[in-house]
Formats: structure tokens, C-alpha cells, sequence
């Protein structure tokens, strides 16, 4: 299994494309909109990330259920699925899991980098999704915390991954954290 970090997978380009990023960052929080959904999301519409390590993840982690791939750096993974905000296509992004009851809680650290992930725009944009937790594929609708919701649950992600509270000391953007609610 490629090890891939957070911001490495959250680097764009401006035409909203992922970039190949020149250091190793954070978590598996690739901005490359990948995506599992069967509803919403057609397979046939789906767009690997053209930086192979992240579509290498994505692709072990569905052909497994998990087995590959759901543990990154000792952390557990899900597949975040998304609709391009500009492509239309699926877009398929290993992240951290964080459950808070039913909901999955997601970070767009990007690594603390000054730029929200694409992902996070995608979501933004549609927020229909779906997480596929293992073999569970769940139909969610994603939203951004509110600043009471992130300073109730940002502990919570930070417990998982710690790193989440250096990347925001290090930058001056606040980093969303979005609440995936079931649909």
C-alpha cells in the first residue's frame, strides 16, 4: 500500500486539478475528490486522482473493503465520495474517520496549507456525498460546522489525528471541519 499524508493529496492547481505535491504533509485528506457512492454518484462517472498514490489507496480500499488501506499511519480511514464542483465527475478521497454518533466528522487541513483542499469545495458545492466506511457505503449529506459546532467537536478529530491542532496554530485560515449527517 502507498503511504499517503493528508496535504500531500489536498495539493490543487488552479483548474481545480490535483497537484503533485513537493513535501509529505499530513493524513490520508486527498483534495482530489474521490468518491463511492452507487446513488448519487455513478461508478461509470467516476475520475481516479491522476497522482497515482492516492488512486492506488482509493482503488485497495474499495477492492478490499477496507482491509488495505483503512488504517493510515495508525489512524482509521473512510472514502469520502464527492461530486466535482467543476467537473461534475466522481471524485473518490481517503481521509481520517472521526464518528461522532451516526454523522463522520471530515478536516480540510490540507496540512495547515493557506488553501482549502478541492474537496472541500466540492462538498461545498454538492453536498450530497457518501463515506464508505469498511464495507459500509452510507448515503450522507455534508455540511460545515458552525464555530460553536467545530470548537464542541474539534477535539474530537484531534484525538484521532493530533496533528489537526498544529496544522490550524500554523495557518491563518480556519480549517473547516465538516459534519457528514446520514441522508
Amino acid at each position: 500500500m502507498n503511504v499517503i499524508r493528508q496535504s500531500d493529496a489536498d495539493v490543487m492547481t488552479n483548474d481545480g486539478e490535483p497537484a503533485v505535491p513537493d513535501s509529505v504533509h499530513d493524513s490520508v485528506d486527498n483534495n482530489v475528490d474521490d468518491s463511492v457512492d452507487d446513488n448519487a454518484q455513478d461508478t461509470a462517472d467516476y475520475e481516479p486522482s491522476p497522482w497515482e498514490p492516492i488512486a492506488d489507496h482509493v482503488a485497495q480500499y474499495l477492492a478490499t473493503d477496507g482491509v488495505e488501506g483503512g488504517i493510515w499511519m495508525d489512524a482509521p480511514c473512510v472514502i469520502l465520495s464527492t461530486t466535482g464542483a467543476r467537473s461534475g465527475k466522481v471524485r473518490r478521497t481517503p481521509l481520517i474517520r472521526v464518528r461522532h454518533g451516526d454523522n463522520y466528522l471530515v478536516v480540510a487541513s490540507l496540512g495547515g496549507a493557506p488553501s482549502h483542499p478541492q474537496w472541500f469545495h466540492n462538498v461545498v458545492a454538492n453536498p450530497e456525498v457518501t463515506v464508505q466506511d469498511m464495507a459500509d457505503v452510507n448515503d450522507m449529506r455534508a455540511r460545515v460546522a458552525s464555530p460553536a459546532e467545530k470548537a464542541e467537536l474539534w477535539p474530537l478529530a484531534a484525538a484521532v489525528w493530533p496533528d489537526y491542532d498544529n496544522y490550524q496554530a500554523g495557518t491563518d485560515r480556519d480549517i473547516p471541519l465538516v459534519i457528514c449527517e446520514p441522508r
